[in-house]
């Protein structure tokens, strides 16, 4: 399997477990979107010194993955390109934070520790971001939005979008297996050809996204989305769901547990 078909597969994989049936599965579009939104602005709100706090945040997707039944297995494999890029954000932090933290005997660069921060907030951002995704599908996402009153012309976009990019490596595979049928002894696309396929590829892509967006209309698309599946009513579970998550989130963030930690381990910031 050549990596379109794997990044195909993958989205539909993503599909298919968004349709799956789970509590977590179950819930309002809405209420799954509000919290993943709130959790994300808590982590941000934490000092690059609260490790420990910013470690205890990580209850949600800890917790959020077992209700949902996903697989962390898959999950770290699909995410496998962007958890370097989490690390490469505050790798200079140790050589340009130099104050430093005594534990007991021990000292400890801050650097360090801000580092491990940065790098916390960006992984459990991560995971709630792909639990909403991997539990919620994209036109119930979308409808979550358009309630949220995010301007039609956004989310239009951003349903097209994903739309436009199945379409566009659908095309691709398509003429890679073609081009690969031509030249059955060769590894790869001749760079000599690069530029006549990207410009087969973008002319093909225009041509079904022109009877995309004509099949659109006939069925009466008039540039506002409406949700076509089946309506979820907003009920006591969605929100005691809502309440309770936010309730534990920002309890967790509002607990001294800095200061718990560094008054146990006789620590001081230097």
């Amino acid at each position: 399997m050549n990596k379109i078909n794997r990044a195909l597969s993958e989205i539909n994989e993503l599909n298919t477990l968004a349709q799956q049936q789970s509590p977590l599965h179950q819930l309002h579009p809405l209420a799954k979107l509000l919290t993943t939104i709130c959790y994300i602005a808590l982590l941000m709100s934490f000092g690059k010194y609260q490790l420990l706090a910013l470690t205890c945040m990580g209850v949600y997707p800890f917790w959020g993955f077992h209700a949902s039944k996903l697989s962390w297995q898959k999950c770290l494999w699909r995410l496998r390109l962007l958890l370097p890029f989490i690390c490469l954000v505050g790798l200079a932090n140790p050589f340009f934070d130099k104050h430093s933290f005594m534990i007991g005997s021990w000292q400890i660069n801050a650097g360090y520790v801000s580092f491990l921060t940065l790098m916390l907030k960006g992984l459990w951002a991560l995971l709630a971001s792909y639990l909403l995704i991997a539990t919620t599908t994209i036109e119930q996402l979308c409808y979550a939005l358009r309630l949220l009153h995010v301007p039609k012309l956004l989310v239009t976009q951003f349903l097209l979008t994903y739309r436009y990019l199945t379409l566009l490596l659908e095309q691709a595979d398509t003429m890679a297996q073609a081009y690969a049928l031509r030249a059955p002894k060769q590894k790869g696309v001749h760079f000599k050809v690069w530029g006549s396929l990207a410009g087969q590829l973008l002319l093909r892509s225009i041509d079904r996204a022109n009877n995309l967006y004509a099949s659109m209309l006939l069925r009466g698309y008039q540039g506002e989305y409406y949700y076509g599946g089946p309506v979820m009513p907003w009920g006591k579970r969605d929100w005691r769901y809502l309440l309770v998550a936010l309730a534990v989130l920002i309890m967790l963030r509002l607990l001294p547990w800095s200061l718990a930690f560094t008054k146990l381990m006789g620590g001081q910031f230097l």
